[in-house]
């Protein structure tokens, strides 16, 4: 960001000290990280207030500050240090960063869902930049104080926005759909994380479409078609995208193997190839098409977007391991639809002769967490050949599992993932593909650490 103080200034509600010859160039709430000509934004949390911290900030470069009405500046602060007045330090970093974006005037592209919305995110960060500069919503900036920061951080040069957006409870979604007034919006699907706060799959779903708020008119809306409870969106201006007869942009013939996935869509010839795995990652790569057709990108520069993709990490993530074996790395997080999703990939693995699910813990189910634990067990195909379970609620999984009498599964249940080290072990050869799905608490990760070629590399 380039913004000169006095656009500041008339944002403010009033300001003190110099402003003359003083443009901020990016906006700082961390005092522990180093930076130059930056905006200081004090945060009043819990636990910590930010404008306790406003002589640190100066330290490490900042040259200008935001400061909340009724707090007391810090003595020895200069007398001609630039100060801008607020009532709330947050709404004034969500009002400038409006005022921002208005002034770039990129396309922005926003993206929510219950899962998937980081890798479709990637997806089509990965195919607008083979035509447009792009910037993109970076780690887990996707609230509403993250997503103002994203906007901020983008260059002047930025001709696609593309904002990734989060929530827990209704109206969060609102707020940052209001703030970034998108040209083009999608909702990935509707799953079940946050059921603690919204009661039900329908609320939801209802939190989700909030996304279309702050739609700019005739902006385009993206959808999971195969989604009941989205059935009812429509309009000249809704694409729904999936497997379904009523879906307007419709996927076919998918070729899986260890290397990806390759796919095209019904209307049309082109053949379009991810590399990696996921019937759901195909359509999360069929929102990036759609994103490409609604920027008129060509598709042969659609295609090598995709064909190039680098996708944030532990998301159905392919490592070679030890022995030759295929691990995939899906521990970022997880909820029943995802944890449904994966097991089905790795199930659709034909080039594999022996696949082994790793399942943990999930998390923020509520009351129903058990029976959601439980119903994992229908999901497991009988081309899967060893399930290990890791943590209390990972239990119900193999229990269930256990119910079910499979002669042609071997189930072992363990109640930390220290101990789940040695039967995976005994599994690693050049035939196995090993899957890893928890919710983010469980850290996984650290257990498939040990088994990567990589880490052993590392170690010699």
């Amino acid at each position: 960001m380039k913004l000169d103080i006095k656009e500041l200034v008339a944002l403010a509600d009033r300001s003190s000290g110099k402003k003359e010859n003083i443009v901020l160039e990016s906006v700082s709430k961390d005092t522990r990280q180093k930076t130059e000509n930056a905006l200081y934004l004090p945060i009043a949390g819990e636990r910590f207030d930010g404008h306790d911290f406003l002589l640190d900030a100066i330290k490490q470069g900042c040259i200008a500050a935001v400061w909340q009405e009724g707090k007391e500046l810090p003595a020895g602060l200069p007398e001609d240090f630039p100060v801008l007045y607020t009532t709330d330090t947050v709404e004034y970093l969500q009002k400038i960063s409006k005022y921002f974006l208005k002034k770039v005037n990129p396309v922005v592209v926003a993206v929510t869902g219950s899962n998937g919305k980081t890798t479709t995110k990637d997806m089509i960060e990965s195919v607008s930049s083979t035509n447009f500069k792009t910037f993109k919503t970076q780690g887990n900036y996707n609230n509403h104080i993250g997503l103002p920061l994203t906007i901020l951080a983008m260059e002047e040069t930025t001709e696609v926005l593309i904002l990734e957006m989060g929530m827990s409870n209704f109206d969060e979604i609102s707020l940052l759909s209001k703030i970034a007034e998108p040209d083009a919006a999608v909702i990935t699907n509707i799953g079940e994380s946050h059921l603690e706060q919204l009661g039900s799959r329908e609320g939801i779903a209802k939190a989700k479409l909030e996304i279309a708020d702050g739609l700019k008119q005739g902006g385009l809306l993206i959808i999971d078609g195969d989604e009941p409870l989205l059935s009812h969106v429509k309009g000249e201006n809704v694409l729904k995208v999936g497997f379904g007869d009523s879906c307007t942009l419709k996927l076919s013939n998918l070729q899986t193997d260890a290397q990806g996935v390759s796919f095209t869509l019904e209307e049309g010839t082109s053949v379009y190839r991810i590399p990696m795995l996921g019937r759901h990652n195909i359509k999360n790569a069929a929102y990036a098409i759609a994103i490409g057709h609604y920027l008129n990108i060509e598709e042969n520069k659609i295609q090598e977007g995709l064909e190039n993709l680098k996708v944030t990490s532990m998301r159905l993530e392919m490592k070679k391991g030890r022995k030759g074996t295929l691990l995939i790395n899906d521990a970022y997080n997880a909820s029943p639809t995802s944890m449904i999703a994966a097991l089905s990939t790795l199930a659709e693995l034909n080039d594999i002769s022996r696949k082994v699910a790793v399942l943990g813990d999930m998390y923020e189910l509520g009351s129903t967490e058990e029976n959601m634990h439980r119903k994992i067990a229908d999901h497991v195909a009988p081309s899967i050949n060893h399930v290990i379970t890791v943590g209390e609620k990972g239990a119900w999984i193999a229990d269930e599992l256990k119910k079910q009498n499979r002669k042609d599964l071997d189930v072992i249940q363990c109640l930390k993932k220290e101990e789940a080290q040695e039967p995976i072990e005994k599994l690693l050869s050049k035939d196995t593909a090993i899957l890893f799905k928890a919710s983010r608490g469980m850290v996984l990760e650290t257990l498939i650490s040990t088994f990567t070629e990589e880490e052993q590399e590392s170690k010699k």
